[in-house]
């Protein structure tokens, strides 16, 4: 059992993870049940980890080194991580889908190499993405819906992505396969509801042609009416 204190410092840490968010993804949080928004605030966190080691790196293989301190420790049980980084401890509420965040990292690394990168390499790191929306639904007990969460979560990632780069053919390369996603939204269950605002978000930048960062009273309309009715 946890004593006070550590839970405190959990506490502490986990609002300190949220406050780094981008300002949609806190607001899409905002909609999760409290049991699941752990999880998902872990996910978020980490994958934006991940790709800060990618956009901050000089080098290729500096950040392949630190892409894959990640993987090795993520490949261990919990019991065998060192202590003092609490983004680890936050992980530990993915015990049981950790191999899905191992893909996730492997999939980062994917996109280290000199642009323009291809299409393949975008699509993997898509589709690492879905399995982590896919292994959220798993965790908040929704299995059933996993794989309406990972489609979802292949769209989400394919528009975040096409925010970040700058080379142009890759700008266009997500464009193109942004526009190619089926991106049909079925309801997703309350305690899966920061998937779907996400989703809708990036579909909405789709079909704009917008970046899905762009947080105008629009897009926070959208965010509040997924948020409580779920289309």
């Amino acid at each position: 059992m946890q004593s006070w204190g550590q839970d405190l410092t959990n506490q502490v840490s986990s609002h300190a993870f949220l406050e780094a968010l981008p300002t949609l993804q806190r607001l899409a949080l905002a909609y999760a049940p409290a049991r699941q928004r752990t999880a998902l605030l872990a996910l978020l966190v980490f994958d934006g980890r991940l790709a800060g080691i990618v956009r901050n790196s000089r080098e290729p293989m500096l950040a392949q080194l630190r892409l894959a301190w990640w993987r090795e420790q993520l490949a261990q049980t919990p019991a065998r991580w060192p202590s003092g980084e609490p983004l680890l401890e936050l992980l530990r509420t993915w015990s049981g889908e950790l191999d899905v965040l191992v893909g996730l990292a492997e999939a980062w690394e994917a996109i280290t190499g000199p642009p323009p990168l291809a299409a393949q390499a975008f699509e993997q790191l898509a589709d690492a993405r879905g399995a982590c929306f896919a292994a959220c639904a798993r965790l908040a007990g929704c299995g059933g819906r996993a794989g309406t969460a990972q489609q979802m979560g292949q769209g989400w990632a394919l528009v975040d992505l096409a925010g970040r780069v700058s080379h142009p053919q890759e700008q266009t390369t997500l464009r193109n396969l942004a526009a190619a996603h089926a991106w049909a939204a079925p309801r997703l269950p309350r305690s899966l509801r920061p998937l779907a605002v996400l989703h809708g978000l990036a579909r909405r930048a789709t079909q704009r042609g917008e970046s899905m960062d762009q947080g105008s009273l629009s897009a926070l309309a959208l965010v509040v009416r997924i948020g409580l009715t779920g289309w």
